[in-house]
């Protein structure tokens, strides 16, 4: 006869396991609910996921309303895939496959075009179109001369600058702000009225600003762009200029992603009201900033067309072991700047205006027998004339619609 304390430990063990026994055989598991439950706080928490479907609707869409001027936008990463089309989706959502998000007022930035004729206020309209097709949450402000209606030598299209310019406002939610126009007598007129980009610096109502020359194609967003860490200016080098002997470290003012002061915008207008016949919005923003601006990757911001032309692309790769591949460069960048000389740019008509791009376009790589065999690099530059020449005529139409 066993002693009744190992008669007892028999008969729990055989109990216990009978009782597994049964467990298993009902299916039963331990779940993330009796779990919860299990904690301080859980009955509540367990409570709330078995409210009803109507109710769990009810709840998100209260945690969903967000106050005016906040949306949701790129937390850790807040960059865009590329895209191999020119033409932008419209009204994408470029955090729809980001990790997780958080809430920013938009209303701080802005996307800054500057128009002092009405060609330029063409471009200008191409590129809000293109922000909106893009689904930018930024906000859009043009700066224009309010002389450009008071112009008599553009009388006759009065009508339609001003038409134009409601035109803009409406369709795309764009601000009109009326500046007076920065510039002085000097024969170079290519470059004079791009003073009046430099006005940007005096939105103090923003606290930043991504301005760029209308005269390019905005391929990709840029609104990750207004994330970056606190600086007074960043922008491009002008990496083209690397090339010369000794390299010139040259900051480009063709994009700018800038943050408005009334104290820096006193700096430029003392350095601008003292500048050489010869210096510009270029010269002006180097000597203030060159060794103290953020530098922004040409890649992608900062590509120009005339590196399609190009035989040597070590400066714009950054290093000799790439290899060029004018359909990858494409694909990866955001903003286009056309500068072609002695090309025209693209809404420009001279004598033999087709003429002159198809004799100054890319060469063709040639077989052993000298017959063109493959033009990437022509392929790719005259889609972006091509593709600039669309989007023009489109807001030219805008007018009429």
């Amino acid at each position: 006869m066993l002693p009744r304390q190992i008669r007892v430990l028999i008969g729990f063990i055989i109990a216990s396991l009978i009782l597994v026994l049964l467990m298993h055989r009902q299916g039963y598991e331990f779940d993330r609910h009796s779990i919860i439950a299990s904690r301080p706080g859980g009955d509540q928490k367990a409570a709330h996921t078995e409210e009803s479907p109507a109710a769990a609707t009810s709840e998100n869409q209260r945690h969903d309303e967000k106050p005016e001027q906040t949306q949701l936008v790129p937390g850790a990463n807040p960059t865009d895939a590329p895209t191999s089309d020119l033409n932008p989706p419209s009204n994408t959502d470029p955090d729809a496959s980001l990790p997780y998000q958080v809430p920013v007022n938009w209303g701080r930035f802005a996307y800054v075009q500057y128009v002092t004729d009405p060609d330029y206020l063409c471009n200008a309209a191409m590129v809000f179109a293109a922000l909106h097709d893009l689904g930018s949450r930024a906000d859009r402000v043009m700066l224009y001369p309010d002389s450009m209606l008071h112009n008599p030598d553009l009388e006759e299209s009065k009508v339609k600058i001003e038409q134009l310019l409601v035109k803009v406002q409406d369709a795309y939610n764009v601000k009109l702000v009326p500046v007076e126009i920065q510039h002085r007598d000097n024969p170079e007129i290519t470059w004079a009225d791009s003073y009046t980009k430099l006005l940007a610096f005096n939105q103090t109502q923003y606290d930043r600003i991504i301005a760029f020359d209308s005269d390019a194609l905005l391929l990709q967003s840029m609104d990750e762009l207004f994330f970056m860490p606190p600086c007074p200016v960043a922008l491009p080098r002008a990496y083209w200029l690397m090339k010369e002997e000794p390299p010139k470290k040259i900051l480009s003012t063709h994009m700018m992603l800038l943050q408005p002061s009334a104290l820096e915008f006193a700096r430029l207008q003392k350095v601008f009201h003292n500048a050489k016949d010869d210096e510009f919005d270029m010269e002006i923003v180097n000597k203030l900033y060159q060794d103290s601006a953020a530098v922004l990757p040409h890649r992608p911001y900062g590509l120009l067309t005339a590196e399609f032309r190009s035989k040597d692309h070590k400066m714009y790769l950054g290093s000799d072991a790439e290899q060029w591949d004018p359909r990858a460069i494409l694909n990866e960048t955001k903003l286009v700047h056309f500068s072609d000389w002695p090309v025209p740019k693209p809404w420009v008509d001279v004598d033999d205006t087709e003429g002159l791009r198809k004799k100054h376009q890319p060469e063709c790589k040639k077989d052993d027998e000298g017959h063109e065999k493959s033009c990437p690099n022509r392929d790719v530059w005259n889609e972006l004339y091509a593709e600039f020449r669309k989007r023009r005529i489109s807001s030219e139409m805008l007018v009429y619609i």
